[in-house]
């Protein structure tokens, strides 16, 4: 009679179970950790060379991300410029300033048709705004009708000049400077000029200890009150910057933040002491930032906290405080702070 035997594996291994091998990580999501560190580096970049405005620095980043023009606003000696010229240097691509004045006409901005005596022709002469970042140095100090000449290119990203639409590099940013405090000699910019610009920054005065550190290492400069920036790395190109932008706007987007981010702009409309509120650009801008912020962080999708954080600086630009509140001393930031608070965020 034959003994039924159990036959056991001879290999003693597979007799254990093995655990399943984790999912290789999809190439969208590789591309944005690399993105993400990207933006990172840049940042700690920035901070080395402006110290004490960190929260400033991530908003420039960003509209870096986002793809708007960015108006920064301080008193004389906060690193406005010094901030630009700095993102400037971590920057490949081209680089151009203008130095507002009073006596500055459109055609020292957009470019003007010249004649060629050996051609017997009238040729091109493109001006500043054709680069990649263009510096507006205290564009409140130029009249209205040179401001306007940037009305064009800030919205179309193309300059008009003798009849031809001729079209400025990719990507294409304006980081212009304002003193809020000088009135003398200046010029405030249109509603529809403010508008085009994504972000309104305010730099305040550093913290004692930053202010400290900021002391410190200029007076090691041989440049007397100046920052070196030259030793900033590069660590971006013109395409680089193209892609970064792209992949912010692939993120994931919820239904419920897409409307968070329209109710507040909304809220401005009718909110009690605003008499003019925010368009529909302020909604595209928050969703637009809202989507760079969580690049920034290294995150997969667009939480609330991500439009709330840019809300301020994409609004106070683009509302108007009504009369009666101007004169008891109430800020624009200090209204839409209340608003943010009391327009309800989604639970995701």
């Amino acid at each position: 009679m034959s003994e039924d035997r159990i036959e056991q594996p001879s290999d003693a291994s597979a007799a254990i179970p093995v655990a399943p091998a984790a999912p290789a990580a999809s190439p969208a999501n590789v591309q944005r950790q690399r993105a993400s560190q990207l933006a990172q580096a840049l940042r700690q970049e920035l901070q080395r060379a402006v110290l004490g405005q960190d929260a400033v620095i991530d908003d420039l980043l960003t509209a870096l991300l986002a793809g708007g023009h960015v108006l920064v606003e301080g008193v004389p000696g906060l690193g406005k410029t010094l901030l630009v010229r700095a993102l400037a240097s971590c920057f490949g691509g081209e680089f151009s300033r203008i130095q507002f004045t009073p006596d500055l006409m459109p055609s020292d901005v957009t470019g003007h048709a010249v004649y060629d005596l050996q051609s017997e022709q009238f040729k091109l002469r493109k001006g500043p705004v054709f680069t990649n970042l263009l510096l507006a140095d205290e564009i409140n100090r130029a009249p209205a009708k040179t401001q306007a000449a940037l009305l064009e290119v800030m919205q179309e990203r193309q300059v008009t000049l003798e009849g031809r639409a001729l079209p400025v590099p990719q990507p294409f940013l304006v980081l212009a400077t304002q003193n809020p405090i000088e009135q003398e000699g200046t010029y405030p910019l249109p509603e529809a000029e403010l508008d085009r610009f994504m972000l309104k920054l305010r730099m305040d005065y550093p913290q004692a200890a930053e202010e400290i550190n900021l002391v410190r290492q200029v007076t090691r400069s041989a440049k007397a009150d100046m920052l070196e920036v030259t030793p900033l790395r590069t660590l971006l190109q013109a395409k680089d910057i193209l892609a970064l932008q792209k992949i912010a706007s692939d993120l994931a987007l919820d239904e419920q933040v897409l409307d968070y981010a329209v109710r507040i702009a909304r809220a401005t409309r009718n909110w009690p002491g605003l008499s003019i509120g925010a368009g529909p650009r302020a909604s595209i801008a928050l969703v637009r930032c809202g989507r760079a912020r969580a690049l920034l962080r290294g995150g997969d999708f667009v939480l609330p906290d991500d439009i709330k954080g840019c809300a301020l600086a994409v609004l106070r630009h683009r509302v108007r405080l009504a009369p009666e509140l101007d004169i008891e001393g109430i800020s624009v930031d200090q209204l839409l702070q209340q608003l943010l608070d009391q327009v309800p965020a989604p639970r995701l």
